[in-house]
This record gives C-alpha cells, structure tokens and sequence, in this order.
C-alpha cells in the first residue's frame, strides 16, 4: 500500500499494519505534553485513575506558558500543582520562569521533538510540530493522562487533503497568509478529523519556521494534523537546534488522497482573518480605514525570531500611532536573546512597542493585553472568536508580522504597501 505521510508516519508507531483511512490504532508516543492551564486537569485524571508513576520521566514536558508569570493567586496555584508533580515524577522537562517559552516554539527549538515522533499535546495547537514532520495532535486532558500513565495512545487514521501551492511568493507574503488562504477557502470545518499535507514549490522553499507556523493552524480549519515532509531543510533545522539527526522521507508516490487543493500564490496580497472567525479571510486592502487601538507581534503561531525580524523591519525608523498600544512577546528566551542582541528590541522600543516576555498572554484573553469594550486588536496569534482576546464586544484581525507591525504605525489595518 502506498502510504500518505500521515498513514507513514502513524505506521512508525504501532504494530498493527495501516490498510486504510479510519483504521483504528493503538499508537506508541514520542511525548507527552501539557500547560499551566491543561496539566493540573491532566495531573488530576492520572491520579484517579490509579496511576502512580509516568511512563517516562524524560518524554514528559510541562510548559508553564499561558499565565507566565502568574498574573493572580488562581494561576499561581495551577502552576503549584505542576511543579510538585514535576518534582514527584522526576520530570527533568519542566519549564517555568526565566527558562520558560511558549510552548510550540520552545519544545522544536530545544531538540525535544523532531522528525518522525509522534507528540500528543493537552493543548490544541500541539499540530504545530508537523512543520518539523512528526504526527502532532492535540487531545484531552484524560487522553493526555493516559498517554502519561501508559505512552500510548488510540488515533483513528486520518485521511488526507494534499494542499499544493505553486507559483513565486510575493515580496510582502509569509506562511501566515498561505494558511489563511487555505482556512478562508475550505473553511473552519473542511479539514475535520483529516490530515493536512502541504507541497509544492513554494513549501520546498519555505523556511522551516514558516512551515511550524503553518501546521499551527492547522486546527483551525478542524484538521487532525497538519503535516510536511522531512527535507533538507528539515535537517538543517534540527541539527541547528540539537535535534537528533533526520533522514528525509515524504508520502509515497500514487497514495491516495482525499482531495487535493491548489493554489497559485503569484498575485496574492497580505490576507487577514476578520472577526470572529479564522476563515473570514480578506485581502487587506478590502478593509478600508479601519481604526484600531491594540496590535500584538508574538503567540506560538508568529513569535519566532523570523517574525521578530519581519516586525523590525516595519518598525525601523517608524512610530507606533498614538492611538495604538503595539505589544511585542518574543515566544521564547532564546527568540528574546537573539532579538536583543540583533537590535530587534531597542527597534521596537524606539518605534514605541511594550516589549514583554515570553508568554502566550493576550492570546487566549489571558493578561499582558486584554481588549476592552468596542476596542479592536490585528494580532499574529490564531484565533479570533468573540471575547478570545477579552471583551465580547472587542474584534481580532488575524494577520502576519508585517501586517500586523503596518498596522501599528498607520493605526489601521493596513499592509506594507500602505506604507
């Protein structure tokens, strides 16, 4: 049987021989993940369940990043809960504090998941690490329990839309525009339970931090996965970051896909996700004149150092409009460093930026940037559903760094071009 990468890379991973779509698999994990928010849940099942020890200390990560630092006693609380458990398991991969990072940019960049793995996360953005080829997914925090309990797990096999984009890639276009392009034509529900396989040319030239933020979102079309090819640059990746060495593999040729979509990017512009939906997608010169008072440049889907560098170079030389508070979050220590010692930080603070630190904060309406009554926010995070950044009566526009740092300048949603 020709096998998709998602049927290849499940097949790694159980015993039993994948024979089609839908099969139902007991699976081996790679690693088990969880957050301030989804561990104490998880932390809870697994102790009533009867369970006592993790399967393996060393493939248990627990990443302190929504509320960090603890914004109020009800987050310092959860974090408590973590760490003891962390401390009584003997789990080396805890990360809080100065060491801690958003979740889906720290575990790739530390060398802790790569090519191959199969990563089941109590967060659903976990798809990310399908930009470095493993199966990733997310799940429940009592399917999170188990998988910590037993390193297993049960998956159905997804089948697979194959999303090729050809073309050159405009000048002012990144990742986060090609996968809003995907989401806002098939919409928030027509990848559900499937995989996601991107290809094409301009996937093969893709950096890989451009291929992590695309596998981000695969969520919000409802996919199970969002997955690329290991390549060259896959490699490279991984040995820059510690990662174990990764020999390139792909789906195999005449499998068999659901459907297949394409695209042609050549004369695509800078795309944004109206309110309140990811797949409400619109060029951003549809939206004219449109007042804002917040931007945020970060979260796990834009706050790699890439996207810290493409905010810059809006930023260079510019202010932020008045009427605009522009919060930047590098997502990770290492990603703040880098940013630092490339001038990165003194660009923004010139420009007028709150410079914070590494945490998923207003993202999910945590803290560090909550939106008030009627106020409107472009961010480069994933989600905008209504209240997702605080008010119910505030609005998300989902953008890219360099629409979202052109927007903080013209104090409307605007691309580059406006500029």
């Amino acid at each position: 049987m020709q096998k998709t990468l998602a049927q290849k890379l499940l097949q790694r991973h159980t015993d039993e021989e994948i024979t089609q779509d839908g099969q139902i698999l007991s699976c081996r994990v790679s690693a088990v993940l969880a957050n301030d928010i989804t561990g104490p849940l998880a932390i809870k099942s697994f102790k009533g369940m009867g369970a006592t020890k993790v399967f393996d200390p060393e493939r248990i990560f627990l990443v302190m990043d929504h509320f960090t630092p603890q914004k109020d006693i009800d987050s310092a609380n959860q974090v408590l809960i973590s760490r003891a458990f962390a401390h009584d398991q003997g789990i080396r991969h805890y990360y809080e504090g100065g060491d801690c990072g958003v979740e889906h940019t720290l575990l790739p960049e530390q060398g802790l998941v790569g090519p191959g793995d199969l990563v089941v996360g109590a967060d659903s953005h976990t798809c990310t690490y399908g930009g470095i080829s493993a199966f990733a997914t997310g799940m429940g925090s009592t399917d999170i329990a188990a998988a910590m309990a037993l390193g297993e797990t049960w998956l159905k096999v997804p089948p697979t839309i194959r999303v090729e984009y050809k073309g050159t890639l405009p000048r002012d276009l990144r990742a986060k525009d090609l996968i809003l392009q995907l989401i806002g034509t098939i919409g928030v529900d027509g990848a559900l339970y499937k995989a996601l396989e991107f290809g094409g040319p301009v996937i093969d030239a893709l950096p890989v931090e451009g291929r992590l933020t695309m596998a981000n979102m695969a969520i919000e079309a409802g996919a199970k996965a969002g997955l690329f090819a290991c390549d060259a640059e896959t490699a490279k990746y991984c040995a820059e970051h510690g990662g174990r060495a990764a020999e390139p593999f792909a789906a195999d040729p005449n499998c068999q896909y659901e459907k297949t979509v394409d695209f042609d990017v050549s004369n695509l512009e800078p795309l944004v996700a109206c309110p309140h939906l990811p797949g409400n997608v619109q060029p951003v010169s549809a939206i004219k004149d449109l007042p804002i008072e917040q931007v945020v440049i970060g979260s796990c889907t834009n706050g790699r150092i890439s996207d810290m560098r493409d905010a810059a170079k809006i930023l260079r030389g510019r202010k932020v409009h008045p009427k605009v508070r522009c919060i930047v979050l590098p997502s990770t220590p290492t990603v703040w460093k880098e940013s630092l010692k490339e001038g990165l930080i003194e660009i923004f603070m010139d420009a007028g930026c709150i410079v914070g630190p590494c945490t998923c904060g207003p993202c999910l309406g945590g803290h560090m940037g909550i939106l008030g009554d009627g106020e409107r926010a472009v961010s480069t995070s994933n989600r905008n559903f209504k209240g997702r950044m605080g008010s119910l009566s505030s609005e998300v526009y989902l953008a890219s760094p360099l629409v979202a740092a052109a927007s903080a300048v013209a104090g409307v949603v605007a691309g580059p071009a406006a500029l």
